[in-house]
């Protein structure tokens, strides 16, 4: 009588190999994908959150170089195809005049890794959305959370602003503000 053997065969160790193989590359692969897809949510969501701070300082008492009535606004640039992109939180305390001046940074963002502010649109009242924008501010003043959106080149006040952000393969999304003070990532 013949012993049967206790152990795998030369061909079943190759074929698990080759299945663990193929499956770790498989997530590996994925995983590079998945990763650049959260780090553009996670930087939709940090700007969204500097825009509610902004919010947030502009209708409470936040006190700026020895003042409290200065409104709080964000200004976006758009970086264009190559350059750095940058966001600032700023007290609209120089001329309040709802735009960013010098000297009054609270604090500025660089936006890193090749992730880009792309394009920066704009809705004017009883009109269609306008875009490629070089800058964009939004101001909070006291007491509403209303949005006071401004942007260089178009003048009056507009009902929603659209910031438009792409990660070094393309991928795309989007922070939305409403004139009500609604803030929406997309």
């Amino acid at each position: 009588m013949t012993r049967p053997s206790a152990g795998f065969t030369v061909i079943e160790l190759l074929v698990v190999s080759g299945i663990i193989a193929l499956i770790s590359g498989l997530v590996l692969v994925n995983n590079n994908r998945f990763g650049g897809e959260v780090l553009l949510q996670n930087l939709a969501y940090d700007i969204a959150l500097s825009i509610r701070q902004a919010q947030q300082f502009g209708i409470s008492v936040q006190r700026f170089q020895g003042g409290f009535g200065a409104p709080y606004g964000m200004h976006f640039q758009s970086s264009g195809a190559s350059a750095q992109s940058v966001y600032v939180l700023f007290a609209d305390a120089v001329d309040e005049n709802g735009l960013y001046d010098g000297g009054e940074i609270v604090q500025s963002t660089t936006v890193s890794q090749g992730y880009r502010i792309v394009d920066l649109c704009v809705t004017p009242p009883d009109s269609t959305e306008v875009c490629g924008l070089t800058s964009l501010d939004i101001t909070f003043k006291r007491p509403e959370p209303d949005a006071y959106i401004r942007s260089a080149g178009i003048g009056n006040l507009n009902e929603s602003a659209r910031i438009r952000l792409t990660s070094p393969r393309g991928d795309q999304k989007e922070v939305t503000v409403e004139a009500n003070g609604q803030i929406s990532v997309q």
